[in-house]
């Protein structure tokens, strides 16, 4: 653990990440060091932000999809490796260069990404056995 002391020279800065904190149920620290590697990520890779979601917060393309849904239409599949990209743009709708951007963040991030593709998952089985479930009741 690292501890760094910041000084703001707004305050209007610290007051809103303090009312941002006590909003979210963190603490300022890991409040700030949340936005602080999120704003670092996306320096790195422009073209990627981060929303809230089901499965948490997650890396998505701006005005796109998930990071996660574009990885999981590229990688493996019967597709050559060489039409991959141009594949899954076609498929979600995007250009190549936001797969190659949701690629780039991929291969920096892997495991991440590869955890929220089972968090994702695992979240659809959930919901498709409540629904089960549901339609169960329904027909009794």
């Amino acid at each position: 653990m690292a501890v760094v002391s910041i000084r703001f020279s707004d305050a209007g800065v610290h007051r809103r990440l303090k009312n941002a904190a006590d909003g979210s149920g963190l603490t300022i620290s890991s409040l700030a060091e949340r936005l602080i590697d999120e704003g670092l990520r996306m320096e790195s890779h422009p073209l990627i932000v981060f929303r809230d979601g089901p499965t948490g917060r997650r890396p998505v393309l701006a005005r796109g999809p998930d990071v996660a849904d574009v990885v999981s239409g590229t990688v493996g599949g019967d597709v050559p490796v060489e039409d991959r990209h141009t594949r899954a743009a076609g498929l979600l709708g995007l250009s190549v260069a936001q797969v190659d951007a949701a690629m780039a963040y991929y291969a920096e991030f892997t495991d991440e990404i590869d955890a929220h593709v089972i968090a994702r998952a695992d979240l659809a089985r959930r919901e498709q056995a409540a629904w089960q479930r549901q339609r169960e009741l329904l027909e009794r």
